[in-house]
């Protein structure tokens, strides 16, 4: 919270008589506790567990490092030392989306020269696990003390990352190891090999090790949480929701291949990242969905962001499809009030210019479309007709919400009108209208001529004209004023969704309008030559790390590219893609969910944003979206058709996938340096068209 300066009489004194040491001297009101920045951390994620380490490998408690599991952090500390001394850091590096890798050297008191003689290899995994291996290259035998220093506050991660952890709790021996209590949990860690002594009051385990001439030694660390048990004992705690249990992922080995090794690498970190982030809920195990991201957002299910990835991910099947839409079902709200229908969602910060929005009205609006999306990839049709009446819930409290103005407001009822909302609201309209219609139930009629009144009110009244050919009306207020400013929302003006027959639904800008946004996308303003700036660098209030205010946010970027692609805009998609591949190399091909939108010069990378999640479901899944754009794959499996439209232009040159699934059966691609496409594995049975 803001701190708040006292006033009253002034009570001035002469300098020397106010001088304070620096450390006491006042600097002005209090602040709230800014994040701390995690992009220099290794994260290692399998949810509900996550390890935070910095590179040099030593958990030393400081910011957000740790051992965690299900938001609460098992071990703040664990430093190693051997003959005392630290290991000087080497190397530190993620081998997956879950694991890591430190190595360091140690210098004995018998080396003569300047080299080490042992080398130090940590390996940690997300779900409670290190591996401390060290190796020889000594002429004779060394006879070393290894010590693990370990401690642990069990904090939550939301306080310890508001500045709010507790003090260290005393540690208790507990068998081969240690253990830590607190009201409701405990952790343990237990060492293979016991250690020779324990000294719980300094939290230490200590061992005496033999390295013979090129041996090698290893100690294995087991960190896991135990809750108290009736009768005094512990036992094993559950995690709030579990995701890997040894379970492959509801997605196949989707490999991308080609001319631009960037794009294999990317996928297979975005697959790695998605993997990482899946969880289901203990009393639905079926049922799987993503989590936000990492380490800010995942301690609870975010429904726009959970639907979002999920619809973008469809190219490597429906099952995460339908796990997020039966898991979100079941929160939707009911009974009477003008709320029935939608599903819960808080707000979110909006930017400079408008006030926030509800991301509860965004997923009530994907809800129909993620549906509809599904069932033509193959979303079998017991599943279909088990959400149907969930989704015209949503379409009914649509309707009801824009019945007297013929918009819709977000948040409601006061507005304002945001046009990525109403692109949202049309896209749910008209995609389920055909889901609607296809399944023999009534409503279809009502919500296609919606649509239709949308889309001649929002030519007229959601475009300003100016000398640079006009540009879309980013919200309007129900008095009539109007928000002009250009930023990144105006891209899913061309997200329009897939109805059937490898055609897109209609969008709500016409030709003229259409073409003029491509070209503002593709523009200096919005394209910063690391992807789409979220606010254009022109626009009152840009700011390049403002995540509403002007940093690249991929998600935004990845629904840019695959509309452009859709709309015949090959050259203006081709700039935003190899920006983000460019941005995706600094990053190791794991891209955070934003970074700071900074125009791009020679020589220079994108800046990091210090709040973003890395790995964050949205730009994971926007990563296949980004990719699988350029196969142009359209399926409508109830017709028994999939099309394949890839852009002529082939902007990564040839460049062929494998492991895609429609109709849940496997999917390969070719696209060839020409722009052609040609499928060359599918499910029995469906008309191939190119």
């Amino acid at each position: 919270m803001q701190g708040i300066a006292p006033h009253g009489p002034s009570t001035r004194r002469p300098p020397e008589q106010v001088r304070r040491p620096p450390e006491q001297r006042r600097t002005g009101p209090s602040r709230p506790p800014a994040p701390h920045s995690v992009h220099e951390a290794l994260i290692c994620v399998a949810l509900p567990a996550l390890a935070i380490s910095a590179r040099h490998g030593q958990l030393t408690g400081q910011g957000l490092e740790g051992f965690y599991r299900s938001g609460r952090r098992l071990l703040a500390t664990c430093r190693l030392r051997v003959d005392g001394v630290e290991p000087v850091p080497v190397q530190g590096r993620m081998l997956g989306a879950d694991r890591a890798r430190f190595v360091g050297t140690v210098r004995t008191p018998a080396e003569t020269g300047p080299d080490p003689d042992v080398t130090v290899e940590r390996l940690r995994d997300a779900e409670g696990k290190e591996r401390i291996v060290l190796r020889s290259a000594a002429s004779r035998e060394l006879r070393l003390t290894v010590e693990v220093a370990l401690g642990t506050d069990l904090a939550g991660l939301g306080a310890i990352a508001a500045g709010r952890a507790g003090p260290e709790l005393p540690a208790g021996v507990h068998a081969s190891g240690l253990r830590w209590a607190a009201p409701g949990t405990h952790a343990v860690v237990t060492a293979e090999p016991p250690p020779d002594d324990v000294l719980a009051s300094a939290g230490l385990l200590c061992w005496e090790i033999r390295l013979p001439p090129g041996g090698t030694h290893g100690i294995e660390l087991t960190i896991r949480a135990e809750q108290p048990g009736g009768n005094g004992g512990t036992r094993a705690a559950e995690p709030v929701a579990p995701s890997r249990g040894g379970a492959a992922p509801p997605w196949g080995e989707a490999v991308a291949e080609g001319d631009d090794p960037r794009a294999g690498a990317l996928l297979a970190a975005a697959l790695d990242d998605l993997r990482a982030l899946l969880v289901r809920d203990l009393e639905h195990p079926a049922d799987v969905h993503l989590a936000a991201g990492v380490p800010w957002r995942c301690d609870r299910t975010a429904p726009a962001e959970a639907l979002w990835a999920a619809r973008m991910a469809l190219p490597l099947g429906v099952r995460l499809a339908g796990g997020t839409l039966r898991t979100l079902a079941r929160a939707q709200l009911t009974g009477p009030g003008p709320g029935a229908g939608r599903l819960p969602g808080a707000l979110r910060h909006s930017g400079a210019h408008l006030p926030p929005g509800c991301t509860g009205v965004e997923a009530t609006l994907l809800f129909p479309a993620v549906l509809a999306e599904a069932w033509r990839w193959g979303l079998p049709a017991p599943e279909v007709a088990g959400l149907l009446p969930v989704a015209e819930r949503c379409l009914q409290w649509l309707m009801g919400a824009t019945k007297d103005t013929g918009y819709l407001p977000d948040p409601a009822p006061g507005g304002p009108y945001r046009c990525e909302v109403q692109a949202h609201a049309h896209r749910a309209a008209v995609l389920g209208a055909g889901l609607l219609r296809a399944h023999g139930r009534p409503g279809a009629d009502g919500l296609l001529a919606w649509a239709a009144g949308l889309r001649r009110r929002f030519r007229e009244e959601f475009w300003a004209e100016d000398l640079g050919g006009g540009r879309p009306v980013a919200a309007r207020w129900p008095d009539g004023r109007r928000v002009v400013h250009l930023g990144s929302a105006a891209a899913h003006l061309l997200d329009t969704g897939l109805q059937g027959e490898g055609e897109y639904a209609p969008g709500l800008l016409d030709k003229v309008q259409t073409e003029q946004l491509a070209r503002l996308l593709g523009g200096p303003a919005l394209d910063c030559g690391w992807g789409l700036r979220s606010l254009g660098a022109k626009e009152a209030g840009h700011n390049p790390f403002g995540h509403r205010n002007g940093a690249v946010r991929v998600h935004e970027t990845a629904v840019a590219v695959a509309g452009l692609v859709v709309a015949g805009y090959e050259r203006e998609a081709a700039g935003l893609l190899k920006g983000v591949l460019d941005a995706a190399e600094t990053f190791g091909h794991r891209l955070p969910e934003m970074y700071a939108g900074e125009q791009r010069t020679a020589g220079s990378a994108p800046l990091p944003h210090p709040a973003a999640c890395r790995p964050a479901a949205v730009a994971a899944a926007g990563v296949v979206q980004l990719l699988t754009a350029l196969a142009g794959v359209r399926p409508d499996v109830p017709a028994g058709a999939v099309t394949v439209r890839p852009p002529r232009s082939a902007p990564l040159g040839e460049l062929r996938f494998t492991g895609l699934r429609v109709a849940e059966q496997p999917f390969a691609v070719r696209v060839s340096r020409l722009g052609l496409g040609m499928v060359e594995e599918a499910a029995a049975g469906l008309q191939l068209g190119v």
